[in-house]
């Protein structure tokens, strides 16, 4: 056999099915074979291959072994003369496969080649070849400068910038997105370093190939797509250190020991700079739809001031101060409490958006009773400065959304991703209610309530919720009551509760599933909405109400304080609330191991309650007030429980 292709899958089906697509043409020109490991993925990966390429040899891993020990594995059972390693998020042309093993069948001291790859929107990319990155490489290219001076002999030896794209050259670094060895050559200088659990091994082990007497090559002459950034978030934080980690792999076996250490240094310097301009970026998509709610309200009190004082006064009659002083407190209230509410995060939720601006809007008034008469313009103005808000930033984002602006989309425009925990027969029963309710869903797959159950029929089984719930981006988890009983169900919400997602509860034997928002909405599927109080939405609306609170109760404490039963306790909570440092209501006192953390309340469910109750009556509380949060919960607590207010 001539060539054995190997490709390591892990989660990203969609792309793997279009490598194997152009991959299997391509092969089918010469005698040869098509080996996929796959990772343990949780996206349906392995259903796919087995039911659209028969022919290919499928390892299903049942742990993620990493990327060089899974190419290994493919390389153990291999058969080719040459073996190609190739990335699932990839696209070859259909004599790609001819033309490289043709160039080594002439090329006999060639071990190892590239080809010229380029990325989704038609660009190459540097990494086709690269130089070996000795310290004073990684240096240049982790400061900057060797993409100041790409083609620089010296500054841009990482990318070997200076050579022809177009021309065949000897090479220090092969990619590992497309890395065609030689068997011969693996036999003599050993497979992937499975010290390396993903990246840096393709540069280990082209290093090994030309200390083995072999050459590298990149071979422009075939072009394949590379979807870098796709199947790794290659911008994140967390790719950067496996990265650079692996660097100083590679220094502490190739390098000696200064130069290692010196290379160390300049990697953790790198990673440190690189997690500083990752979240400047982040800080700057937030700040950028602020900068322009604070621009379109201004705007808005800029236009009314004039019109107003025509209407009412005399042209000047408000000062210079009102709308440099005043006018940016206000904004800066309402565009806080629009963030406390969730109205920045990536989906445009209108009520988000009203909630926050309502709210602003009391605490500005309240503000406003408190401060002196001389800084208190205008009420009127405030109300119709409030209604232009109100109007104008739904208005705004709405029409940015029509033009398409990334992350701005409606939140009703988009389909909601979820994805069912129940065993095969409710699995069928629940999708065929949710297939003929009308909504905008998309189910994305199922996953097994047996830990030791991992059929073709499922995504993954339990163990691997987490992950399931990560990769497939899902919003929304339907439980199955007949499958999984109610104390694991409250168990496992407790456990994601930091993924944010939705949860409902299916019972078994019903025709329709209704939910706690079906007396409006015909073909609700859902039966018990469960609302976590970990949910981000939740943390933001209980963290708003103890702030509107705490300033009620401060501006009414002279009339309040002397019905509270513990003055001093009184006094002393709201500055406790207004720093962060409290809620207003908290969990029972008792066990809270398994709860979602919040901050310790000067309130909890119990104080509903003028006698004592039992711990076992206190821990039922928690979790029922951890599952199902509701902000009227809150308030009701303060509103008949508030004289106990600052009680130990």
């Amino acid at each position: 056999m001539k060539l054995s292709i190997v490709i390591v899958n892990y989660n990203v089906k969609y792309f793997l099915e279009q490598c194997l697509h152009t991959a299997s043409i391509a092969a089918s020109k010469l005698s040869s074979e098509i080996i996929v490991v796959d990772n343990d993925s949780v996206d349906g990966s392995c259903q796919m291959v087995e039911e659209k390429y028969p022919d290919v040899i499928l390892i299903a891993n049942k742990e993620n072994v990493g990327f060089s020990k899974a190419n290994n594995q493919a390389m153990r059972i291999s058969k080719g003369e040459y073996i190609l390693l190739l990335n699932p998020d990839t696209v070859v042309e259909e004599d790609c496969f001819l033309k490289i093993v043709d160039f080594m069948d002439k090329t006999p001291d060639a071990g190892g080649l590239g080809v010229k790859m380029i990325d989704g929107k038609g660009r190459f990319l540097p990494e086709s070849k690269r130089g070996l990155p000795t310290p004073e490489v990684a240096f240049w290219k982790m400061s900057g400068i060797s993409s100041l001076f790409p083609r620089s002999k010296r500054f841009g030896r990482y990318h070997l910038g200076y050579l022809n794209n177009d021309q065949i050259h000897e090479v220090d670094v092969l990619a590992g997105a497309f890395m065609l060895l030689r068997r011969k050559t693996l036999a003599k200088v050993g497979l992937l370093d499975e010290d390396y659990f993903m990246y840096g091994e393709d540069i280990d082990l082209s290093y090994r190939i030309t200390k083995g007497g072999y050459k590298n090559y990149y071979f422009p002459e075939t072009t394949i797509i590379h979807y870098k950034g796709e199947s790794t978030k290659k911008g994140s934080i967390n790719y950067v250190k496996v990265f650079y980690n692996a660097m100083i792999i590679f220094a502490g076996k190739h390098f000696s020991k200064g130069n290692a250490r010196q290379f160390t240094i300049l990697i953790k310097l790198a990673i440190y700079l690189r997690a500083l301009l990752s979240l400047i970026g982040r800080l700057f998509k937030t700040i950028k739809l602020v900068l322009a709610d604070a621009f379109f309200i201004f705007i808005g009190f800029a236009s009314l001031l004039p019109i107003w004082e025509t209407y009412k006064f005399k042209r000047g009659y408000y000062p210079p101060e009102y709308l440099q002083i005043a006018v940016p407190i206000y904004i800066l209230i309402w565009v806080g409490c629009i963030w406390l509410n969730g109205g920045y995060r990536k989906y445009i939720q209108f009520n988000r958006i009203f909630k926050g601006l309502l709210w602003g809007t009391i605490s500005i008034l309240v503000f406003y009773s408190l401060i002196d008469e001389t800084m208190r313009y205008s009420r009127a103005l405030l109300l119709l400065g409030s209604a232009w808000a109100f109007l104008t930033l739904p208005a705004y984002r709405y029409l940015l959304h029509q033009f398409k602006v990334p992350g701005l989309e409606l939140e009703i425009d988009k389909q909601k991703r979820i994805a069912v925990l129940a065993g095969i027969d409710e699995s069928k029963r629940i999708s065929e209610l949710i297939s003929h309710s009308g909504l905008k869903i998309e189910l994305v797959g199922f996953v097994s309530p047996n830990n030791s159950v991992h059929e073709q029929f499922y995504l993954g089984n339990i163990q691997k919720l987490p992950e399931i719930i990560r990769i497939n981006k899902i919003e929304e988890l339907i439980f199955s009551s007949e499958d999984i009983p109610s104390q694991e169900i409250i168990r496992l919400m407790l456990d994601l509760n930091n993924l944010n997602i939705d949860y409902k509860i299916a019972p078994p034997e019903s025709f329709s599933i209704i939910g706690s928002n079906s007396i409006s909405t015909s073909g609700e599927m859902y039966v018990v909405h469960i609302n976590s109080i970990a949910k981000e939405n939740n943390k933001q609306n209980k963290r708003a109400f103890d702030l509107a609170t705490a300033i009620c109760l401060l501006v009414l404490s002279p009339l309040l304080i002397w019905k509270a039963n513990t003055k001093l306790g009184f006094l002393r909570s709201i500055p406790e609330v207004l720093s962060g440092k409290k809620s207003w209501v908290g969990y029972c006192s008792g066990k809270q191991n398994n709860l979602p953390s919040i901050k310790k309340g000067i309130l909890s469910p119990a104080s509903l309650f003028p006698e004592t109750i039992p711990q076992k009556k206190k821990d039922e509380l928690n979790i029922v007030y951890a599952k199902d949060y509701r902000l009227m919960n809150d308030l009701e607590i303060v509103l008949k429980a508030w004289k106990n207010i600052g009680q130990s």
